[in-house]
């Protein structure tokens, strides 16, 4: 199981990635530490499923944008 520490480490590295999309591969070699293979496929899988990335044909792109102003924006909506 992975620790929180290592899930952190992972959430940084792709909320930091330089592009917009990051392969798993790149994703490995951006860690400042080695994580087992199997530790960051449940890891990906975790952030995925909390809707925190998107995982796409191109790689990872990271989605979570933790702010309010836009949760409300996206609860009210617009009116036509």
């Amino acid at each position: 199981m992975p620790t929180l520490k290592t899930i952190l480490m992972v959430e940084k590295a792709l909320e930091n990635m330089p592009g917009s999309v990051m392969t798993f591969a790149e994703l490995k070699r951006a860690l400042p530490k080695k994580v087992n293979h199997n530790t960051l496929k449940e890891i990906v899988d975790y952030l995925d499923k909390s809707n925190k990335i998107y995982i796409g044909v191109k790689g990872i792109t990271w989605i979570h944008n933790p702010s309010l102003k836009l949760k409300k924006a996206i609860e009210n909506g617009f009116e036509h």
